[in-house]
């Protein structure tokens, strides 16, 4: 059976082909294929992705209650060590409702550079993020209520070394299957050509 690097870089396979392969995955399985993937893998498949149907908040937070963490292993495309390149994010739904998500990142970083808050949100009536993806993950927005209690405090992304990770950046996100998304970076309105892949766990 191929593996999920020749099915990206297979120009006759498509994202349909390859979410039905990542969903017979083990999850271990899966995060250890989408770990393998490098830059040029995650572009092409994030280029794909653009095949699929649109992602929607529910993808990222399932059936979970309000307030309930829901994580998605992780792994970027930065050049950074290999430790570094793996991190999770972290969603809740807030309470009162609403069409967004709050969430956070877990990293072995965070205690350096912070905990990189944001909302997520929907793109649609924005056309020029649409085409991006269909929620976006905003760091120009911070949680503007309660987070789960186990979460650390919120703060904005213009307060110490965060400033220059996530100030002002977006990501943008497409599916790949029922539990595995791929977003690309923004800063302000300029890609930065790095992406990486989230993985629902159980």
């Amino acid at each position: 059976m191929a593996d999920l690097i020749e099915l990206i870089c297979d120009r006759s396979v498509d994202i349909h082909a390859i979410a039905a392969h990542l969903e017979v995955l083990s999850e271990a399985d899966r995060v250890a294929a989408l770990d393998a993937l490098g830059r040029r893998e995650q572009r092409t498949l994030y280029d794909k992705a653009a095949a699929a149907e649109p992602i929607d908040l529910s993808h990222f937070v399932t059936g979970a209650d309000v307030l309930a963490s829901v994580q998605h292993q992780g792994r970027n495309t930065l050049p950074l060590p290999g430790k570094h390149r793996r991190f999770q994010k972290r969603f809740c739904r807030p309470e009162g409702g609403g069409d967004r998500l709050f969430g956070y990142n877990e990293a072995p970083s965070r205690g350096l550079i912070g905990p990189g808050y944001f909302v997520a949100i929907p793109t649609a009536g924005q056309p020029h993020w649409q085409e991006r993806g269909a929620v976006v993950v905003d760091y120009f927005q911070v949680p503007d209520a309660g987070v789960c209690a186990e979460w650390p405090p919120v703060v904005p992304n213009t307060r110490g070394l965060q400033r220059f990770v996530y100030h002002k950046t977006r990501d943008f996100m497409r599916k790949v299957s029922d539990s595995v998304a791929i977003g690309a970076a923004y800063k302000e309105e300029k890609s930065l050509d790095h992406y990486f892949t989230l993985c629902r766990m159980c």
